[in-house]
Formats: C-alpha cells, sequence, structure tokens
C-alpha cells in the first residue's frame, strides 16, 4: 500500500530476474516487429481524433502487446481495435460488435504481407482507410504494404523485448502518478519504436523546428522520460531524458545511479539496460533515474516548485 504521506509509493518486489536485451541479437527482428507497429500507428493517424502534442496518434502497450486506442468504424457501424498480440504472436483487428479478424506474425512472414492483412481485416469489419504508407523516423523508405525486406520474426526474442518493455513501462506509469501536472499516458510511440511519458508545466514554447512532428509535439516546455530498446544512433536498450527547451548547462547535470549519464550524440540522459538489470533492485534503480532526471531537469528548466516536488512523489499543500 501507498504510504500515508504519499511521498513515495511502493516498491515492486524482486520476483524473477529482469530480462536481458541484446541489441545487436534481436535487432533483425526488431526491426520486423517495429514497422507492425507503424500500420497500427497510421491507422491511429487516420482516424483517431486529433489531440495535442499528436497524442491521438500513440499506441499503448498492453498486457497482449502494441495496440491502438479504439478507433471509429469509418463505415460508422461502431469502433475497432489494432493490436499486436505478442503472446499468441498475430496481429489482430477487432469490432466494437465483436467480430474479429487475426493474422499470423511469424518467421518469414514479412511487413508487406501483415500489413495487407490488417488492411483488408479493417475493410472487411469497419470499412475501407486509407493511411500514408511510407514509414517514419527509419533509414529505409519502402512502402510498409510493399516491404518484402523486413521478415525476420523470432518468437523467443520478441517475447524477451515485450518482458523488458512491460517492466520499463510499469517504472514510467509510476513516475508519473504523483506528478501534479498535466503529462501524457505511458505512449508507445511507433515512430521512434520507445515508450514515453512527457510531463508539461503549462508553458508554450517555440518547436526548435518547423518539421511536421516537432511543430505539434514540441509546441509546449516539456519534460520526457523514456525507454527504447536500442536503434542504430545508440545500440543498447536504454531508459533516456531530456527537456524541450533545454536551457545552457543542461548537460552538466550529475543525476541518479551512478551508472546514468550524459550521451552527446543523442542530446539526452540515459541509463543503460544492463546498468538497470545488474542493480540489486532494478525497478528502484529505473525510478530512482527517472526521478532524478525531473529534478534536474525542473530546477534548471525553473518550472513552478509545486509540480518539482510532485514528481517526487510529495504531494501539494493543503489548504
Amino acid at each position: 500500500m501507498t504510504p500515508a504521506d504519499g511521498r513515495r509509493g511502493p516498491s515492486l518486489p524482486v520476483t524473477q530476474p529482469w530480462p536481458e536485451l541484446s541489441y545487436e541479437n534481436w535487432r533483425a527482428t526488431g526491426d520486423t516487429l517495429h514497422m507492425h507497429t507503424q500500420v497500427l500507428g497510421k491507422l491511429a493517424v487516420a482516424l483517431a481524433p486529433p489531440q495535442w502534442q499528436l497524442e491521438h496518434a500513440a499506441l499503448r502497450l498492453t498486457a497482449r502487446g502494441w495496440e491502438t486506442a479504439p478507433l471509429p468504424a469509418p463505415d460508422g457501424s461502431g469502433a475497432f481495435v489494432a493490436a499486436l498480440d505478442l503472446h499468441s504472436h498475430e496481429a489482430v483487428v477487432e469490432h466494437s460488435d465483436g467480430r474479429a479478424r487475426r493474422a499470423p506474425l511469424a518467421p518469414n512472414r514479412s511487413v508487406g504481407e501483415v500489413t495487407r492483412d490488417v488492411l483488408a481485416a479493417v475493410e472487411l469489419l469497419a470499412g475501407p482507410v486509407s493511411i500514408n504508407p511510407k514509414p517514419q523516423e527509419v533509414p529505409w523508405s519502402t512502402s510498409l504494404g510493399e516491404d518484402s525486406q523486413h521478415a525476420t520474426y523470432d518468437p523467443a526474442q520478441v517475447g524477451a523485448y515485450f518482458a523488458a518493455a512491460t517492466r520499463a513501462a510499469l517504472v514510467l506509469s509510476a513516475l508519473r502518478g504523483p506528478y501534479w501536472g498535466r503529462s501524457s499516458d505511458v505512449n508507445a510511440w511507433w515512430g521512434a519504436f520507445d515508450l514515453a511519458v512527457n510531463f508539461f508545466n503549462g508553458r508554450a514554447a517555440d518547436p526548435r523546428s518547423q518539421d511536421f512532428i516537432t511543430r505539434n509535439a514540441f509546441n509546449a516546455e516539456q519534460i520526457v522520460v523514456g525507454w527504447w530498446p536500442g536503434d542504430d544512433r545508440y545500440q543498447r536498450a536504454a531508459f533516456y531524458a531530456f527537456a524541450m527547451p533545454a536551457p545552457e548547462g543542461f548537460a552538466a547535470g550529475t543525476l541518479s545511479p551512478p551508472a546514468a549519464h550524459w550521451e552527446a550524440t543523442l542530446g539526452e540522459y540515459v541509463l543503460d539496460w544492463a546498468d538497470v538489470i545488474a542493480a540489486p533492485g532494478p525497478y528502484n534503480a529505473a525510478l530512482e533515474f527517472g526521478r532524478s532526471a525531473l529534478a534536474h531537469a525542473c530546477t534548471l528548466c525553473g518550472w513552478d516548485v509545486v509540480l518539482s516536488n510532485s514528481a517526487q512523489g510529495v504531494p501539494p499543500p493543503v489548504s
């Protein structure tokens, strides 16, 4: 139970080791899974009601895998959800009336095949929908529906990823819980293939560039704490944190635990997954990193002390 003063909340018991996650070993499967998530994300972009900071485009990590929020059926028949079930290893489209269609995620089934299956299932259950098939935030440009290159899918590697991502999501949820201001859900972002929570202070910001994502996602002052399973820029799974906009001297902070460090190539603080799982209490080590990053960012960015304190699990004063 949460302590009566609400300061910190419970620590999760360590009942089994947290999984290792080697980017080098799973990158081929990871790229394929990443592209499968983009199909779901494109459906959300096409159909979900727009929200601030593009949150309507975000997916969720649930107990079965990645999935959309309920989306309006194009034919007006109700709602549907598209999901990647990482237990049964299937792409799933479910209508609110109970109908469902499934397509296998399996070795040698390409992104193109799965994309065509998912869009056909949506059309059958909910009506036709047009998506932008170009992949985003990746170095290749082959249309999702025509991608025959990405067809590696190792269920064991997907299971290890999902186990790690689930634990990371629990940390991010606990970090978000006591925050007094506006914050995002624990979003699963299909562009960068990461999980993240955005904390806001209510002030607008000038985006650092005018590309579509930056001008819409970063038009408000925010602190972002998240986790990703590694990519070509940083080939290690890690928690990360940054502020937008970041003031001068932001990179000079000393975060905790001691393994946390500033990664200049990313412009972010990181705590490698390997250091998290090597800690006596991985959950507490990861949560310590998130709280340390928030404290540093709130101080340097001049956020209200009530917001800053709430991010540490300290409740605001009650009058």
